[in-house]
């Protein structure tokens, strides 16, 4: 499975998201200081949850990080995100 899909399949198992989006971003990265050249390091996520509501934009990344904190400590480098509740 490709880390886009373990992002996917994690994010949604955790937050029943409205909406979600997982880009690949690592081909924009290569070469970087940091990044290990993998293909699969650099993410950018778009996830609409209630589970955000009434939550800072620091405490919905924190979730974020938790859910996937086992790819954030291996081969993910990097993960860009927006994180919104219905509504906004």
């Amino acid at each position: 499975m490709s880390m886009e899909q373990t992002i996917r399949e994690k994010l949604t198992d955790a937050f029943k998201p409205l909406s979600l989006a997982v880009e690949n971003d690592s081909h924009r990265h290569a070469g970087h200081a940091g990044s290990p050249g993998t293909g699969e390091s650099h993410f950018r996520v778009e996830i609409v949850s209630e589970k955000f509501a009434g939550l800072s934009r620091v405490e919905r990344h924190r979730l974020v990080n938790e859910a996937l904190s086992i790819e954030l400590n291996g081969a993910v480098h990097a993960l860009a995100m927006k994180t919104k509740a219905p509504g906004e």
